[in-house]
């Protein structure tokens, strides 16, 4: 069974920086896309960032310029550096990954940041 592990979030103040990471384990056959959603009080969860298995990267258009989403070379391991922090980008953020070999998605539970003004 494949379980996704988040980590790095906390409190920091506006205009500050965290960095979260994903990592994956369990059964895996292969390197695949991850990606990371923010996920309000309602449930609704938004794309923050994607990265493919080669290293593709996309950005919601809030985050672009701020955020930077990186992986570990060769493995399910994913980080999110997040600069210039804005209250409004608190939020618990998941961590997603595509498993064509499971034939769906798996995520982690998530890590909450919050950010003060």
């Amino acid at each position: 069974q494949v379980q996704l592990m988040e980590s790095g979030g906390g409190l920091v103040e506006a205009g500050g920086s965290l960095r979260l990471s994903c990592e994956a384990s369990g059964r895996m056959f292969g390197i695949y896309d991850m990606a990371w959603f923010r996920q309000d009080p309602g449930n609704k969860r938004t794309l923050i960032a994607g990265i493919t298995s080669r290293g593709r990267t996309n950005y919601g258009d809030s985050v672009k310029g701020r955020f930077t989403i990186s992986r570990d070379s060769d493995k399910n391991t994913i980080h999110l550096q997040m600069n210039t922090l804005k209250p409004e980008d608190t939020a618990v953020y998941r961590c997603r990954m595509s498993d064509p070999h499971f034939g769906g998605d798996h995520w982690g539970r998530g890590t909450q940041v919050t950010v003060s003004s």
